[in-house]
């Protein structure tokens, strides 16, 4: 079995659980690649023999058998697009705050690597949706699409209908447009529900609307949703997972189902409820000393 190893190096919490990684794969004879942006950063990866440096984050995916991303949440994204046409099994350690799907602390990397060796897991499959453009241009999100004002304090006005069906003109400052994996991220905090993953749906939550009795709607995802500006495109910014897209025209979205997905690997114990527990404190008492 073969690694490679996604992080972000400009981050100073990587540090040391990338050391704990390559030492324990120096000992026990496990390849490594890793990109050379990464490498430059620690130039002690050249001494271990076990490190294979490649020219670019994307080949290294490409020739393993495993990713192990270090990072929080957004590390995980940033893999999930790096891997979502070979769906290699991604192992996340969690160096952030949350990490909802990067959720491996660090000091339990010695007992996670020897079970991913020994294959003692499973896979949890998060699928994305996917957006289509005119002109033929499409993203893939795991987490969301976020419509949002720019350069205004006004509010802006969103058209959206689902299947040909008018659904709503949202005035507000944007919508979220969330898969089941995106619902504990900015849609939890905008008030949307927290789906189960898997559950083909996807969620339309408005971010401050005008109007009080607007709520978040979810949908099933087999259907297109179409998400449509009625302001200037230079009042909206449209994102996917954090990145940006600039919008040249009038935007005109439509969103569905993506046939990709991202194959997280879970340790025995582990569930999905288990990291709500954990990540949202419920059931914790802070009355009790």
């Amino acid at each position: 079995m073969t690694f490679s190893l996604i992080a972000n190096p400009d981050k100073y919490s990587v540090e040391e659980p990338i050391r704990q990684v390559l030492e324990w794969c120096r000992a026990e004879g496990v390849s490594v690649f890793v990109s050379e942006t990464l490498a430059g950063h620690y130039p002690e990866m050249s001494d271990h023999k076990s490190v294979n440096i490649l020219e670019e984050e994307q080949k290294c995916v490409d020739s393993c058998d495993v990713v192990i991303a270090i990072g929080g949440d957004g590390t995980i994204l940033h893999t999930a697009q790096l891997v979502r046409k070979k769906q290699t099994p991604v192992l996340g350690i969690n160096t952030g705050k949350l990490g909802f799907m990067a959720n491996i602390q660090p000091e339990n990397i010695e007992y996670c690597l020897r079970q991913v060796i020994d294959e003692n897991y499973s896979l949890d499959s998060r699928t994305f949706l996917k957006a289509e453009l005119p002109g033929g241009k499409r993203y893939d999100a795991l987490n969301e699409f976020l419509f949002t004002k720019k350069d205004t304090s006004s509010m802006i006005t969103l058209h959206a209908d689902y299947d040909g069906v008018f659904i709503n003109n949202y005035w507000a400052d944007g919508l979220i447009v969330s898969t089941p994996t995106g619902s504990t991220a900015y849609n939890l905090s905008a008030g949307g529900p927290i789906i189960m993953p898997n559950t083909p749906v996807m969620v339309l939550t408005p971010i401050n609307p005008h109007t009080l009795t607007t709520r978040p709607l979810v949908l099933p995802s087999g259907k297109p949703l179409r998400i449509r500006s009625l302001n200037s495109s230079e009042h909206t910014l449209f994102t996917y997972d954090g990145m940006s897209h600039q919008v040249e025209s009038d935007l005109n979205v439509t969103i569905s189902q993506s046939e990709y997905s991202i194959h997280l690997i879970q340790l025995p114990g582990q569930n999905y409820f288990e990291t709500l527990r954990n990540k949202l404190m419920w059931g914790l008492d802070r009355r009790k000393s």
